[in-house]
């Protein structure tokens, strides 16, 4: 049976990355976009990171430009303004697609093992929930990932527990990252 541990991604620079050098550390994988109105998860998240990483807790932070083209810009550009306008240290890999013939084979992976079930109740959650079908029909049964800012967390040994929509207030994806750290 497959793992996270399994797969090999890259870096910003192109060199390949094995996902088995994190084995042992509790992680929260997501595909992320600059110009989207989730963006601002990234203070959240930085959050977490910096209060559990000493507890052997990553962040994985995969750029994506297939929702709306909000991540448009180089890897580095999108670095940058990572960095410079939310702080982030937590490990950012290339830009990658996440859904279609070109998706990530991590990010087909990690849907198959929690598809999407909902955005949740909501006028706001219905409404993203239609614009993103729509920009993601051309994917058809390949639209692993509806929106940015999808979150997976991944157990010490590389098993995928759960999927967060970008829906899902930070405050329960915390919750659960710090439940996960006490095992």
């Amino acid at each position: 049976m497959a793992k996270v541990y399994d797969f090999t991604v890259k870096d910003r620079a192109g060199n390949e990355v094995n996902l088995g050098d994190y084995a042992g550390k509790v992680l929260l994988i997501v595909n992320t976009a600059t110009g989207c109105g989730f963006t601002p998860h990234y203070d959240p998240l930085e959050d977490m990171y910096k209060e559990f990483r000493e507890q052997g807790f990553e962040i994985l932070d995969f750029p994506c430009n297939q929702f709306a083209n909000q991540a448009p810009g180089s890897d580095e550009e999108i670095h940058e303004f990572c960095t410079l306008k939310f702080g982030t240290e937590f490990p950012q890999f290339a830009k990658i697609d996440v859904n279609g013939e070109s998706a990530d084979p991590l990010f087909a992976y990690l849907a198959t093992e929690k598809p999407f079930v909902s955005f949740g109740k909501g006028m706001k959650n219905a409404a993203l929930k239609k614009f993103a079908d729509m920009n993601n029909k051309e994917y058809g049964d390949k639209a692993y990932i509806k929106w940015n800012f999808t979150k997976f967390l991944i157990d010490r040994e590389g098993n995928v527990l759960a999927r967060f929509e970008p829906t899902t207030d930070m405050k329960d994806v915390r919750e659960a990252v710090a439940a996960e750290l006490t095992k």
